[in-house]
This record gives structure tokens, sequence and C-alpha cells, in this order.
């Protein structure tokens, strides 16, 4: 990764009478923290740490000025009374002694205030509307999860309110309150929140807002009742305050919804209010189908065009978001294209990213691999998890202490779990040894960015911080006892992953079946790859492509699948889960006629919710002909025969892949120990849990030491 000065993102900016740092903002991210409304000292912990890491201004998750009425959480920062104050004023004085900037998001949840529902409330909306979302998606949520998705609920159906002359004086007058308190409190920004969907939002939209009273029909009107709050909010925090506006740039799905051009006359009549500057973001009408769309999009820069179109509508400063990366950030800033950026997930994964990249050390920023996991936890009310950031929400394992004596540990497997321990132990001082028996680092994951590509900059930056801590690497190694013995360690940590195996079928140890291990190898060209099920053109073609080093580059190899793969036109994929479903739709993007069957109820477990949601839309759009519940019962040269209930079916193959019979495997580690070393066992050696699971596994051993 090249590295570059990113002047125009560090350059100091300003909002009204407020001076920033620099042009990175932390987006509001509900991080669930707060006890009843109250600031927790969690919730203080998160924040400060990201205000330490350089960034210029944090925006807490978004917090309800009448709680507990119109919020969406009893764990969101409460508003409504001056008893909260305190709590606020801790927060903001944590930040500025971190060198920070505070801003509170101020929001009535409107027709997502669960709080409402579960206390029996109805909830507050510009009209009442027929139908409801398309919960079709949720068909691949165990019960489990259904469960925890009506926590915030207490499973009770939601009933409607349609907001009267009184009801919208009052949200004004509640948002004014919250201001003056937020303001008292020693903040030193508000934001207030008329996007994703809460009730500011729905009554820009058409989509939600039907009315034809002042507050409906127009543009003018249905960005009413934002103005008012707005002029309400300006007149009590007065003009040199920043009052911030988070707006949707565009609604997804929803054939009557957002558009740039509407918000952009929307924003230019919200800064003749008062706003000092406006936030772009934007939101799906159903989040089981295009959440990855909004608020939380998939893509780099995504919302892009979106402010471009916003920003010549307006004069104050505009602020940009949607998984924004510091390259593009800093290429949009220097076009005028924004003012400031908000970078929510990457803060989350790296709090110190604005740090890393002002000392010149762009490549050390860890990276968010686009997984969704933090998200998940947000539909149950829960607190964020990162999966590569075992420190998010528990800021205090972020610190490494140093060991307490020299120790030389030996970590066997260079994948996730293995770097990570090697990357934890270097950095607390340990004389560490890397040993993995291919050519390249990375394992599974270094494969998996064929069909992940956000993966490759997580194995860029393990790659790179083992190489800048010194860890002796040795590649194209088999480990076994007498090796390691030999090496005479304190302590050896094991990540050699999973074992995946065949099903107990006839057929499945036929040439063209290929596990997963299989597939990868023979796709990236291993040295040890069994290439008997691809033909004597197919094994030329990957010798040749691995003798000039064509296999040697993920991102080149992706390109080159689209020419040709060493499998053939029908593919059977046996289990439908994280690594099957990816795999798919990986196989269906280049010309492939693909089958997934999945022996459970639910496909595209583990992912994330949102992310499994959208991976199953994509691989049927794709033409993956999808089946779950379906048992295998054997493999023949030209198909795959399977039972769902009592009736068998039958489906052409040419290749079949194994992504299911994947378990954990100690018996390497349990060798060692039996030599009598001190052994160490981690990420899918000890318990599948893919990415998240080898980097969360490997911290806890690695910090333990």
């Amino acid at each position: 990764m090249t590295e570059r000065s990113y002047n125009s993102l560090l350059s100091t900016g300003r909002i009204a009478g407020l001076e920033l740092s620099n042009r990175v903002f932390l987006p509001a991210m509900d991080m669930n923290l707060c006890v009843e409304g109250e600031i927790s000292d969690g919730e203080i912990a998160h924040y400060t740490a990201r205000a330490a890491g350089g960034t210029a201004m944090v925006i807490t998750g978004t917090g309800a000025v009448a709680w507990p009425v119109g919020a969406t959480s009893r764990h969101q920062p409460a508003f409504s009374d001056d008893r909260f104050i305190p709590g606020i004023r801790r927060l903001a004085d944590s930040v500025h002694a971190a060198g920070g900037r505070l801003c509170m998001q101020l929001c009535h949840h409107g027709k997502t205030a669960s709080v409402d529902t579960a206390d029996g409330r109805p909830q507050l909306v510009p009209s009442l509307l027929e139908g409801g979302a398309d919960m079709s998606a949720l068909r691949d949520n165990p019960m489990d999860e259904l469960m925890r998705l009506a926590t915030a609920t207490h499973g009770k159906k939601a009933t409607y309110k349609v907001a009267d002359e009184d009801d919208l004086a009052w949200v004004v007058d509640q948002f004014a309150a919250a201001a003056r308190r937020v303001k008292a409190a020693g903040v030193d920004a508000i934001e207030i929140h008329a996007a994703h969907g809460y009730l500011l939002s729905s009554f820009l939209s058409r989509t939600y807002n039907k009315r034809d009273d002042r507050w409906g029909g127009s543009i003018e009107n249905r960005a009413r009742l934002t103005c008012e709050v707005v002029r309400a909010v300006k007149a009590t925090v007065g003009r040199e305050y920043p009052v911030i506006v988070r707006v949707n740039g565009h609604e997804y799905g929803a054939a009557d919804g957002l558009t740039a051009a509407e918000t952009a006359e929307a924003a230019a009549m919200i800064q003749a209010a008062g706003a000092d500057a406006i936030h772009v973001s934007a939101n799906a009408h159903n989040p089981f189908a295009d959440f990855t769309d909004g608020p939380l999009p998939n893509t780099v820069a995504a919302y892009r065009e979106h402010t471009k179109t916003i920003k010549r509508a307006v004069t104050i400063p505009v602020v940009a978001v949607g998984r924004m990366l510091p390259e593009v950030a800093d290429e949009m800033i220097a076009a005028g294209e924004c003012d400031f950026v908000s970078m929510g997930r990457q803060l989350l994964a790296d709090p110190d990213l604005v740090n890393k990249i002002r000392a010149g050390e762009r490549r050390s920023v860890r990276p968010c691999i686009n997984c969704y996991v933090c998200v998940e936890q947000n539909f149950f009310d829960g607190n964020p998890k990162c999966a590569v950031n075992p420190a998010l929400c528990n800021e205090k394992v972020a610190v490494l202490t140093p060991i307490a004596r020299a120790q030389h540990v030996v970590v066997i497997g260079g994948g996730p779990g293995g770097m990570e321990a090697a990357r934890v132990a270097a950095t607390r001082g340990a004389k560490v040894t890397l040993i993995e028996k291919g050519g390249r680092l990375g394992g599974t994951m270094w494969f998996s960015q064929l069909t992940t590509p956000a993966n490759a900059m997580l194995v860029d930056w393990l790659t790179h911080e083992i190489e800048r801590l010194d860890v002796d690497v040795l590649t194209n190694t088999v480990a076994d006892v007498e090796l390691v013995a030999s090496l005479r360690p304190d302590v050896v940590i094991v990540a050699t992953g999973a074992r995946r195996g065949r099903p107990a079928i006839p057929g499945a140890e036929m040439p063209h079946v290929l596990t997963g291990d299989g597939l990868r190898a023979v796709i990236t060209g291993d040295a040890d790859a069994d290439l008997g099920s691809i033909g004597g053109l197919g094994r030329v073609a990957v010798g040749v492509g691995r003798a000039i080093g064509l296999l040697n580059d993920a991102d080149r190899i992706r390109r080159l699948s689209k020419v040709w793969m060493p499998v053939g036109r029908r593919v059977v994929v046996i289990g439908g889960g994280l690594v099957g479903l990816e795999l798919a739709e990986y196989l269906a993007e280049r010309g492939r006629l693909v089958t997934v069957l999945e022996e459970g109820k639910h496909l595209g477990l583990p992912m994330a919710m949102p992310r499994r949601w959208t991976a199953v839309r994509k691989a049927a759009e794709h033409g993956v002909t999808l089946v779950r519940e379906a048992t295998p019962v054997s493999i023949s040269k030209v198909a795959v025969r399977y039972r769902v209930g009592g009736d068998e079916f039958e489906v052409r193959g040419d290749s079949v892949v194994i992504a299911s019979e994947v378990c954990a495997d100690t018996s390497f580690a349990d060798q060692l120990a039996a030599r009598g070393l001190n052994v160490k066992v981690v990420g899918d050696a000890a318990n599948v849990g893919y990415i998240e699971g080898a980097m969360h596994s490997a911290h806890e051993v690695a910090r333990e030491l």
C-alpha cells in the first residue's frame, strides 16, 4: 500500500464556532452500553479511545430526546431529564482530556421506537401505512435469533399514532430541551437525526408520509418538521454552537423514496433554518432485504454521488459517510466533494486510525473487513462485537502489557489465528517463531479473499505487523513434534485450523469431489494439490500458472477465473453455510450452474445476519439453486442424489465441492502435549469460529501468556 500524505484528511476544519483538528469523525453507532439512559463507564471508555486515537470529533450513538418515550433501547443515551447531565458531562470531560471533541446525536425514533412498544405506547408516525416489510429473509434465522430480535420490544406487536399538531409541537420542544441539557453538559456539538427511518426521516420521506396537510405533500412541507426542530435547537444553543443534521441521501428499496436531488432541496431548507452542517447517509426501506445498501453499505464510498449532489445545494460543510477508507476520503475532501468524513466501522476496528496515518503508518491500521458482525448485535439490542478487534466494548483488553520474563513462543499455522497470536506475543516482547506449511501466509483466509475481497486487507495487515515486529517466519515448513521440540519453546500456540472431511456417502472419494482444502489447492496451484480431477489440459494450465507466478496474486486469480477455472460447468456445493454460500455466488458469477444442498433449515450460518440476508438474495439472483433440508445420499460421476423429507432427487454435477464436514482438530496439539510441551490451541483447531473466532481466541491466549 503506497504511503501518502493525506494532507486534506488531516487538515484542520471548522463547523460554526468549533475548530476541529482534522476532518475525521466517528459517526453515531449504537454501543448499547448505557444503563437506563445513563452514560456508563463502558460508553466513556469507547468514545475516549477513539478521541485518543486522533479522531477529530466522536458522535455518540443515537440518543432519545424524550426517553423512554420515542426510544429504541433502554441502553441508549437519554436527554429527557436534568438527572442525565452529570453522566454526559463525565463523557465530555473524558473526551476533551483525550484531545477530542464530542457531538451527541438527538433523535425521536418514531416507527422504530421499540421501547414504546415494550411499554405499551403507540409509536408516533406521520401516517398509517398498509402492509409491511417482506420478512422472507428471516427464514434463514434460527429460532434463537428470532427470539433475540424481539428483545427490545419484549415480543409485543407495535401500535401507531398519527402525529397531530400538539404531538409535533411537543416533539420540537423535546429536541430543544435535549439540546439545552447537552450543551450544559459541556458537549461540543449536536447532531439532529433526520435519517434512517426515524421520526424526522419518516416525515421527509414520501414512502412514509402520506399526509395532505402542511406537514406532507411537497418537499417543503415534508421538510417542515426537521426545519422547525433546527430553528428551535439553534434558538436554544446559539449561533456559534454547531448543529449538524443527518439526512438520507437516498432511500433504497422504496419506489417513492428520497433521492439525492430531493434531499438536496431539503438540505437547502435545513441550512436556511440554521443548520451548520449536513451529514449525508442513506437508508433502506426494508432492512431484511437491503441493509447492506443502507445504512451500512458493502461498497467503498457508496454514497459519494449522493454527497456530491447535496454538497452543490448548500454552502455549509457536508460530512460524507458510507464505508469510507482514508484514501477515498482524502480524495473526496481534496476534490471539494465534502468537507469532513465519518468512518464508523473502520474506527471500531482501529480507534488509532488517525494517529497512525499522521505518523506515516497507514499499513499498521487494522482494517474493517466489512463482515457485519458488529451491527448484528444492534438487531438484538446488544453490544457490538468486532471480528478483528477484540477490544470493542471492552477497551481494557487493548492494553498489552510486556511479558514478565523472556519467552520463546512457537506458533504453528499462518492463518488469522496464528498470525494474530504471533503479533500479540511479539508486541508483548516475546521471541516468536511462526511455522507455516504452505508457501504463503493467510491460510484459508488467503483463499477466502477470492470470494470476499475485503479479507485481503486483513491478510496484508497481519503480514505487515508480524514483519514489523520481527517475527521469525518459516514458510514451506511442515511442523512435526521433533522440529517443534528442537526449538525449545516456552509455549506452543497451535493454530492449524479445522479438519475438512467428506460425507460418509457412496462416491464421496471420487476424483471430481473436492473438499474446501482441495478446491483451494487446485485454484491457487499449491504444490501439494491433487490435480487428478481437472484433466490433462487443466493440469497443464495450473502448472504453467504456478510456474510463472500467475497464481500468487488473489486479484489476478479472481480475474483469470472469469475466463477459466478447474471446475466443471455444473457444480454441486454440499453445505450452504458461510463458506458454501460465498463459494456458490463466486462460481455462479463465473458462469457455473450451481446447486447448493444444505442439510439444515437455514442458509448462510454463521454469517452475521445482514450479510447473510444479502448473500442468500445475491446467490439466488445469480441463478444459484438453493435447497434447504437436503441430505446427500450418494455421488456418481455425473450427479448427486439427495433426500428432502421422504423424497429423493438427483441434480447433475460435473464437479462436487464439500463445504460442510468442518470440525475442530486438536490432534497435533495432543501430540505436542504428550511430549510434555506447554500447548495452547486457538482458532478453528479449537472451535470452528472462522475469522472472528480465530482473532478473538488468539488475542486472548497471547495476551495472557
